[in-house]
């Protein structure tokens, strides 16, 4: 998919098999990245005006970057649903539950979680949230309406659901507030540029490209007064307390992904990477001393890149070059 087309769409995931279990389906689901550019079509960048509320149907697997009201009515017993929500870079995504009619007690559920979760990994990580695992996770059963809106951290979240009874129905009103110091990201798209702030915070933030791509660094400013290096995987950059690496690998995960380079001196770029895998990760890590600051574009490699990449390279995690 190219240019234009590729913007307008972003990405669903296709490919769900049966999820399995109770309790532990909502880490185990098989929801892969895999088919991403495929349903989401002019709904991504959908315009309404103001005075008017987009809504439609909830399907039992979706995904949904407009604004709107959403309406899920069981038609037969639905076990394994989910619905991945994403907004831009500098926003973060509001669920309210307008109206619910569903048996708790019987076995049905509605629960929000606060990032993405795919094949048991999830994004943030847990290295890189403020949450611990278990308090990402709002189940409309157990705070009913002593907690009628649930607000992500980031600008991306997911509600899982389970309604056992023909007609049984739950209706989602989503909006997206503006964060103004922007914390784990997922790119909508495979090409673009951010700049990634963290302000005295000792906090980790990745920013998260599911594509294979080429990243830029134009600009890195990490409060020290230091000449520019850029180190394979060097452990010398974890001990200066605030650093950038660059990561790659095929899940969601960052902590699990491999590292691909360390940056933890300032510098005015550009230092470029070409990075092979289904994902690629730029994580800074802040010790909460100084204001940290990292510029970045990055872009979508070709066919001809990749298996360039793949003949040249020697490591065995991904293709870099």
């Amino acid at each position: 998919m190219e240019g234009t087309f590729r913007e307008q769409l972003f990405f669903v995931v296709l490919c769900m098999s049966v999820l399995k279990g109770d309790t532990r389906y909502m880490e185990e689901n098989e929801i892969t990245p895999e088919g991403l550019f495929s349903l989401l079509n002019s709904e991504l960048k959908r315009e309404i005006p103001e005075e008017l509320i987009y809504s439609r149907p909830l399907r039992c697997l979706d995904m949904l970057a407009a604004e709107g009201q959403f309406t899920f009515t069981a038609d037969r017993p639905h076990l394994s649903c989910a619905a991945f929500f994403i907004a831009e870079p500098n926003q973060v995504i509001s669920v309210e539950y307008d109206s619910v009619d569903i048996d708790c007690r019987g076995g049905d559920f509605i629960k929000v979680f606060d990032g993405w979760v795919m094949k048991g990994e999830k994004f943030p990580s847990s290295q890189d949230h403020a949450l611990p695992l278990m308090e990402r996770y709002v189940d409309y059963c157990d705070s009913g309406t002593a907690r009628r809106t649930v607000q992500s951290s980031q600008n991306v979240a997911m509600v899982f659901f389970r309604v056992h009874t023909v007609g049984s129905s739950f209706t989602l009103t989503v909006r997206k507030p503006i964060n103004p110091f922007p914390c784990n990201i997922i790119s909508q798209t495979p090409e673009g540029s951010f700049t990634m702030v963290i302000p005295q915070q000792h906090r980790n933030c990745s920013f998260s490209i599911i594509y294979p791509v080429e990243i830029k660094i134009a600009e890195l400013s990490l409060g020290h007064l230091n000449d520019f290096p850029i180190k394979k995987s060097m452990p010398g950059c974890a001990g200066a307390g605030d650093f950038v690496e660059l990561l790659g690998g095929n899940g969601m995960d960052p902590s699990k992904m491999f590292p691909v380079a360390d940056l933890c001196y300032n510098f005015n770029g550009p230092a470029q990477m070409k990075i092979g895998c289904d994902n690629t990760v730029v994580r800074m890590v802040s010790s909460g001393r100084f204001v940290n600051r990292v510029a970045f574009q990055y872009r979508l490699l070709d066919r001809q890149e990749l298996q360039r990449i793949k003949v040249n390279s020697v490591e065995d995690f991904c293709f870099t070059g």
